[in-house]
């Protein structure tokens, strides 16, 4: 009885290694192609559980999602000639199980290596063929976008993978050459400071001029309107005072002769020397002249 307990104790162990050894899950993140004696059988297994011939058939899997390379800084000539270190990173994914088993042995590190080096002959061609300032800033999507194009259609033919995207984290010129180039940079950027400033000085003499031409225009309108104003005043207070002494001529006259007398003795010490029989004193010597 412990025998037959035993054997089948064993049995059930055989079992079960046969069932883990000819069983295999492929997830979803996962791309896996089955061999059968080294050679590709089934070239894209779908994900899930799936059953393969014990020592006959292996799996291999890969990574189904977008994977970063970051590749190491380059040094590029530009169309002036003119050498930059530029540092980028890659986005790339298997598309083609088969192909890139086949191609690449299914090593990643060996995917990178030769997805790295023609990411480098694209950045180089692409770069060959702008200036300093297209890959700097006035071309530089576009370049990003041809080279990641190009680079999409080589690495799926030839890898079997997907290259989703190319980034330029950042463009160096070298250091030898990096403090001339900010020399030039700062001049430039002086000279166009000192044009502004002498363009702005300009502008400025052209509002000051019309200012005071304006200020002076004014100035005249108003001084002309002021005189206009006083003469018109004038010509009313003459015509009242003409008015005021026809009524009665012998009040205003009484009435002048007392604003002489208060403008005459107005200080202390004033002396006026005078004839007696003068008009001037004519309301003061005969205060019954009527």
């Amino acid at each position: 009885m412990q025998s037959k307990s035993i054997v089948g104790l064993v049995i059930l162990a055989i079992v079960v290694l046969f069932a883990q050894s000819s069983l295999y899950i492929v997830k979803e993140t996962e791309r896996a192609v089955l061999l059968k004696f080294g050679e590709v059988s089934q070239a894209d297994v779908a994900p899930g559980l799936h059953f393969k011939i014990p020592v006959m058939n292996k799996v291999r899997k890969f990574d189904a999602r977008i994977l970063t390379l970051d590749a190491r800084p380059q040094a590029y000539l530009t169309l002036e000639k003119k050498r930059l270190i530029v540092d980028s990173f890659v986005k790339w994914r298997v598309s083609d199980v088969q192909k890139f088993y086949t191609a690449t042995s299914g090593d990643t590190l060996k995917a990178a290596q030769l997805l790295s080096d023609r990411v480098d002959t694209g950045l180089r061609n692409q770069f060959g063929e702008r200036t300093v300032t297209e890959v700097v800033s006035g071309e530089r999507e576009e370049l990003m976008r041809e080279l990641t194009n190009n680079l999409s259609k080589i690495a799926i033919q030839e890898l079997g993978v997907e290259v989703v995207d190319v980034r330029v984290k950042r463009i160096d010129l070298p250091q030898e050459v990096s403090e001339s180039v900010y020399g030039r940079m700062r001049s430039e950027r002086e000279l166009e400071a000192r044009e502004l400033r002498s363009r702005g000085k300009e502008l400025a003499e052209g509002i000051r001029a019309d200012a005071d031409r304006q200020r002076t225009v004014i100035e005249a309108e108003a001084y002309r309107e002021s005189e206009e104003l006083r003469g018109e005043g004038d010509a009313v207070a003459a015509n009242n005072y003409a008015k005021a002494y026809s009524a009665n001529p012998e009040f205003y006259s009484f009435y002048r002769s007392l604003q002489a007398y208060r403008e005459s003795f107005s200080q202390s010490g004033d002396v006026l020397v005078l004839k007696p029989d003068s008009d001037f004193f004519k309301y003061m010597g005969q205060p019954g002249v009527r």
